[in-house]
């Protein structure tokens, strides 16, 4: 790659980044003046806004690299973390967000503190803040950067090693991404979100239409036929015990690991908490979960392709998407990708840190102090927590190259040390009345010391899958929750009383949506196993696709005529 090339890479890449940057802050720059303002967008987000800064806070450079890696090793069965959480945003719409709203929350914490005690407020404080400051930030610092340092060979550019280079690959997408959440709140976030969200879709639509290409010799046909008919076991996402996701496991932990993800994990939960409407707040939910079960397509395809092109002899999985990019991403396009790439990066990093900073200045710091600080206070201290947060995931970054298994899997297995205690605590928290805060603090120590035993000491004695193991734990700590409930119940508390002047119509064709989303599930799994592309899509798989499509139209029009008479909703 000469000199010029790269100027102009750079050049490209650094004007959409800035045309982006510049347009929020034209949509934003007075929304940032009060406590709302900054940390909920004012309570004003749409749809568009809602599911945009969803799917750009979800879907980053961890899933680029990590899915295209998990495919490229071994097949599509780490599909389920993206296609089975469409289930999951069903029972966001339907079952939490109408309760959020309705209390008219600021973080979860704050509902915990109704509902149990302070305590629990803290506890789930504490949680959230080591899974984003040592797991969740670092990943997306870390993959980004690999990508970063794979497309522009930064070693070579920077005649550094490549630990020298990840550092300052790291350091540098770091300092500039954790501007948009200090210097403009949850509003900028969501705007710069949804821009980028666009150039995702358009880089994640041409990566495999490329790749196919190239596969084909030039020809997309070909390059179908040879992806389909050669190697058709990589295109399997029922996966066995030795994949990294068993299929017996979507019936157990995965239900709530997604439960955990997109119903009670601050930094998803919050562009949602920020919904003008709870129709609004609906359809932008359900709306991210379509873009979930599209992601195989996007974000697993290509490293399949990556398989077809270069066998497994590439030195990491991980390495599998830059190099396809690299090879079939025309030149003069780059820095647009480029651009698209830190910006998901950069989405995914300033979403987490506003919402790291959201709960430590409201959850912690506020309920400390006997005089409340203001809310220009507030965020002051807010944009200096953010600093602290963006330099100790950039210091903790670069030490995830050293995990063995791909850095997918070994995201997935360290948030298991808090997201299966914070869905019990939610939903006990939701259905019942009478568990007291005490059976909180018993069930995230229970949780931390239990899952780390069976899954570091014990390992290679009772070698239990960590999904199976998820649900394992959740059943117990349910469990531990309601004996607290039965042997030492508390009084009742009120709490979920509306506060703030929202809409709380719900969305008319919400049901109707829903069950489309679900099929799409089914209709997914359906293509990729062996009644489908893995083994010659028989008579079986279109008598499932028959029956699917017939539910759908039965289902919307039964909802188009409730529409039509007048029925209730938005």
């Amino acid at each position: 790659m000469g000199s010029w090339t790269m100027v102009i890479i750079l050049i490209s890449c650094i004007a959409t980044l800035v045309a982006v940057a510049y347009v929020s802050y034209r949509l934003t720059r007075t929304t940032v003046s009060d406590r709302d303002g900054y940390f909920l967008a004012g309570r004003g987000l749409g749809a568009p806004f809602i599911a945009g800064s969803l799917l750009l806070t979800n879907l980053s450079a961890e899933q680029l690299i990590g899915l295209n890696g998990s495919a490229y090793g071994y097949n599509l069965s780490a599909m389920a973390w993206e296609v089975t959480a469409a289930i999951a945003t069903i029972a966001m719409a339907f079952f939490f967000l109408p309760r959020y709203l309705k209390g008219g929350f600021t973080t979860l914490p704050e509902f915990l503190a109704q509902r149990y005690d302070e305590d629990a407020r803290r506890l789930s404080v504490i949680l959230f803040l080591l899974g984003y400051g040592l797991v969740t930030i670092p990943s997306v610092l870390y993959s980004g950067s690999v990508a970063v340092l794979k497309i522009l060979n930064i070693p070579e550019l920077l005649s550094l090693g490549y630990m020298a280079s990840l550092w300052v690959t790291v350091i540098v997408i770091g300092l500039t991404g954790a501007l948009y959440a200090i210097l403009g709140g949850l509003r900028a976030v969501a705007v710069s979100d949804t821009f980028n969200g666009v150039g995702l879709l358009i880089v994640g639509v041409m990566v495999p239409f490329l790749g196919l290409k190239l596969l084909g010799q030039g020809d997309f046909g070909q390059g179908v036929s040879r992806l389909v008919q050669e190697h058709p076991e990589k295109l399997n996402a029922i996966g066995s015990a030795a994949d990294p996701v068993p299929f017996g496991t979507l019936f157990t932990g995965m239900i709530f690991a997604n439960l955990f993800y997109w119903c009670s994990n601050q930094y998803v939960i919050q562009r949602t908490l920020a919904a003008r409407s709870l129709a609004d707040g609906q359809k932008g939910v359900l709306l991210s979960g379509f873009f979930k079960v599209l992601v195989p397509f996007f974000m697993m395809i290509p490293g399949v392709i990556a398989y077809h092109l270069y066998g497994p002899g590439l030195s990491s999985i991980d390495l599998a998407y830059p190099q396809l990019v690299k090879d079939v991403f025309p030149m003069w396009l780059m820095g647009f990708f480029l651009a698209v790439l830190l910006g998901a990066v950069f989405s995914s990093f300033n979403s987490l840190i506003n919402s790291a900073a959201t709960l430590f200045t409201l959850d912690v710091i506020q309920p400390m102090r006997r005089r409340p600080l203001g809310d220009a206070s507030l965020i002051r201290v807010a944009k200096w927590l953010s600093v602290l947060i963006a330099i100790t995931s950039v210091a903790v970054a670069p030490l995830l190259q050293f995990a063995p298994e791909g850095l997918w899997q070994i995201i997935r297995i360290f948030t298991g040390f808090y997201n299966i205690p914070m869905i019990v605590i939610v939903l006990v928290g939701m259905t019942t009345v009478r568990v007291p805060g005490v059976a909180v603090k018993t069930v995230i120590g229970f949780h931390v010391v239990t899952y780390g035993v069976f899954q570091f000491l014990l390992k290679d004695f009772i070698d239990i899958h960590f999904l199976h193991l998820y649900a394992i734990l959740f059943v117990l700590e349910v469990g531990i929750m309601l004996t607290y409930g039965v042997l030492r119940p508390a009084a009742p508390r009120r709490v979920l009383q509306q506060t703030v002047s929202i809409d709380m119509h719900p969305w008319r064709h919400g049901v109707a949506c829903s069950v489309t989303l679900f099929s799409s599930v089914i209709a997914l799994y359906v293509l990729f196993s062996p009644l489908g592309l893995v083994g010659g899509m028989g008579p079986i798989f279109w008598f499932v696709l028959s029956v699917l499509a017939l539910i759908n139209a039965a289902v919307w029009y039964v909802s188009r005529r409730s529409q039509l008479r007048g029925g209730l909703g938005v």
